[in-house]
């Protein structure tokens, strides 16, 4: 109860500064939780921000119906519909840009970003990465930190970059490896704190640019 508060209290308090509604595009390729908790964070007062459009790149993605549920528009691009990685990012510029989307952010999406959309959106692209980074970068990095025997890992919001999970730091929270955790139960403490820490990084983020 008291990091709800906590949460709730901080980003009012940024989004007072900022004064300022910032449409958000976010791309996802899974159940889209973070997208969930970035929503409920706006819905709840919590967060100055607009939710435009959805991108999601699995047709069976459950993002969707977790869109649906708040109202946001959501638009399937399968990545296996273009002949290249570029092409792929053009197309989701295409739709961003329609949208009028200001601020991207990326909520487990599962594909490899080119310089053409960092190019679209300079410093205006954020991802949340499920280690403390530059600790464990790249797929299954719960996995890895707990095959390692790390007594400590946790999560990572940053500005993306083309160098995978090597962008600017800006937030992080850390979540300590129990003795007694199954690599599920790691995973699932780890998630909790993705929901608290991304709309904490984008009304932070949000202050930032606006200045």
């Amino acid at each position: 109860m008291r990091k709800s508060v906590n949460l709730s209290t901080n980003l009012i308090e940024d989004n007072v500064k900022t004064k300022t509604m910032v449409t958000l595009g976010v791309l996802a390729s899974g159940s889209g939780s973070n997208l969930e908790a970035i929503a409920v964070a706006i819905t709840n007062g919590d967060l100055l921000a607009q939710i435009a459009v959805v991108i999601y790149n699995e047709p069976n993605a459950f993002v969707r119906q977790r869109a649906e549920k708040f109202g946001i528009p959501a638009i399937l691009i399968n990545h296996r519909d273009y002949k290249s990685r570029q092409d792929l990012d053009r197309k989701i510029i295409e739709v961003l840009q329609q949208y009028q989307v200001e601020l991207v952010i990326m909520a487990g999406w599962m594909r490899i970003v080119t310089q053409v959309l960092i190019d679209a959106f300079p410093d205006r692209i954020l991802n949340i990465h499920p280690s403390l980074l530059p600790s464990f970068k790249g797929n299954h990095a719960i996995e890895q930190a707990y095959n390692y025997g790390v007594k400590i890992t946790g999560c990572t919001v940053h500005l993306l970059s083309v160098e995978v999970d090597s962008g600017k730091i800006l937030k992080q929270a850390a979540v300590p490896v129990l003795d007694s955790d199954r690599l599920e139960d790691l995973q699932t403490r780890i998630q909790v704190q993705e929901h608290i820490i991304y709309p904490q990084a984008i009304a932070e983020y949000m202050r930032t640019i606006s200045k």
